[in-house]
């Protein structure tokens, strides 16, 4: 079934001829079209994954949820995998990797260091400011898109999305 259908009749169109693509388990086939025709939706991975971050989405296909924690990146779901639908040669397991909103506490003048604490892979870091509060930075070629900045951000502002075009 044509995933814009089932939008239209949420009541949520999509902005563009794409629906928006849920956020899938690590090592997902790409693009999502390559993922939905080679999994069976039977559950091995939501049952596999020991950060209980997977969760079934919308006609039953797998998605990633950091509301309560990141993904370890331990690669059990891919393992249990049996249509290949985790592609066990891809390197990287996500795609996606951290933006901060402007609404960043931070970026606000107010001391928080939250999702830096809870980045293992030093992606996000704060530096020292001359007289005012440290400035959060990020390092997206460190990012692996594992989501464990996502749910202790007091206000929301973290997210993950495919990364745009580099600014000069």
């Amino acid at each position: 079934m044509d995933p814009r259908r089932r939008l239209f009749l949420r009541g949520t169109l999509p902005r563009g001829d794409e629906p928006p693509t849920p956020p899938r388990p690590p090592w997902a086939l790409r693009p999502d079209a390559a993922f939905t025709a080679r999994c069976t939706r039977c559950g091995d991975c939501l049952r596999a994954c020991p950060q209980q971050v997977l969760m079934a989405g919308d006609g039953g296909f797998p998605e990633i949820r950091f509301t309560q924690r990141g993904c370890s990146l331990c690669g059990d779901c891919r393992a249990a995998c049996p249509s290949g639908a985790l592609d066990r040669s891809a390197a990287e397991p996500f795609a996606e990797r951290v933006q901060v909103a402007p609404h960043c506490l931070a970026e606000r003048g107010v001391e928080c260091r939250v999702c830096a604490e809870a980045c293992d892979a030093r992606a996000l870091r704060f530096r020292p400011q001359p007289g005012g509060v440290w400035r959060l930075q990020v390092a997206l070629d460190q990012c692996s898109g594992c989501g464990a900045c996502v749910a202790p951000c007091p206000v929301g502002a973290i997210t993950l999305a495919q990364p745009g075009p580099q600014r000069a």
